[in-house]
């Protein structure tokens, strides 16, 4: 049964219990002041700090809420995947639980996306209440993503709050710590029409950050990874059988000269080394197998690609 709705709420959360019913309440009076026809949707990433019970407490108060709860702690990128899976809002916003962005922005964000037809609008936290050692960082990150990608006008591409046609989550998937890279993510998927907002950050009012420096790494390894999927994810043989090819024409001309530069010495009756004896013989040798290597790869990857699993499967312990 196909259900009208304006806008979905998603929203991740681990151990925020504090925050919840302030943050809901401040959502459901931004929603009745604009009469949008909207739900809530709280995933909890496994928290261990009574988050559940508080989600239970406030579906009891308010219909439109819906809760997801993990067994076990998988990360905000897992929290929303499922999150996107069960919107059904025609715009889908998304946005953290600690009360660092702000529910107030979300009239403007639903109206750029529905009246400009844009198919995601980030947030971008011009004026940021977070110490140096997370905003250099992140600038850093920022101007990486931007020459990668080629999104150029956006200044803040791990905003959590963000608001997306619901064409844009039913048709992308989010895992590992790609939640940063989500524009990048729906460009490659063929979403072009991307814009940003100026929004309001908020100091932290409760509990502290669940992010710890590793993430930057993480982030960057998973830029590589879409960058990589988004180019040659259909077609990996193109990427690995070219290096392969590359590797092993080079290692092949290099053993090829070595034995001639041999045999025209023996015909000429000249000094000559063995083969064997050079190091570039061995340096041609490794180019050849890596060659092999790599286009061998390339073809395992392409019979990969074509019968790829299923790779967001997270145990749900309960849904009210």
């Amino acid at each position: 049964m196909t259900i009208n709705m304006d806008i979905s709420v998603v929203i991740p959360l681990y151990n925020e219990a504090e925050s919840l019913p302030e943050l809901t309440a401040w959502i459901q009076r931004v929603m009745d002041d604009y009469r949008f026809s909207y739900e809530i949707i709280l995933i909890d990433d496994g928290s261990t700090d009574g988050s559940w019970g508080v989600i239970e407490e406030l579906k009891s108060l308010n219909a439109k809420i819906t809760g997801v709860k993990f067994r076990r702690n998988y990360g905000k990128s897992a929290a929303l995947n499922v999150g996107f899976a069960a919107a059904q809002g025609d715009v889908v916003i998304t946005m953290d639980a600690d009360l660092q962005d702000s529910p107030d922005e979300i009239p403007e964000l639903y109206r750029r996306v529905v009246r400009e037809d844009f198919d995601l609008v980030s947030g971008w936290k011009k004026q940021r209440h977070d110490p140096p050692s997370k905003t250099i960082p992140t600038k850093l990150f920022n101007s990486v993503t931007r020459g990668m990608s080629g999104i150029h006008n956006l200044h803040d591409f791990n905003c959590g709050l963000k608001a997306y046609k619901k064409d844009v989550v039913k048709n992308i998937e989010v895992y590992g710590e790609m939640h940063r890279y989500i524009p990048v993510i729906a460009k490659w998927a063929g979403f072009r029409r991307i814009d940003e907002q100026v929004v309001q950050h908020y100091p932290r009012k409760y509990g502290v950050t669940k992010f710890g420096p590793g993430r930057f790494i993480k982030g960057f390894l998973d830029l590589l990874s879409i960058f990589f999927v988004g180019k040659f994810g259909k077609r990996p043989m193109h990427f690995f059988g070219t290096m392969g090819v590359l590797s092993f024409v080079a290692g092949f001309i290099i053993a090829v000269w070595l034995i001639a530069e041999k045999l025209i010495s023996i015909a000429n009756q000249s000094p000559y080394r063995n083969v064997t004896d050079q190091p570039l013989f061995f340096l041609a040798l490794i180019a050849i197998i890596i060659g092999t290597q790599l286009f061998l790869t390339g073809f395992i990857a392409e019979l990969v690609s074509r019968n790829s699993a299923d790779r967001n499967n997270y145990q749900i312990e309960k849904v009210i």
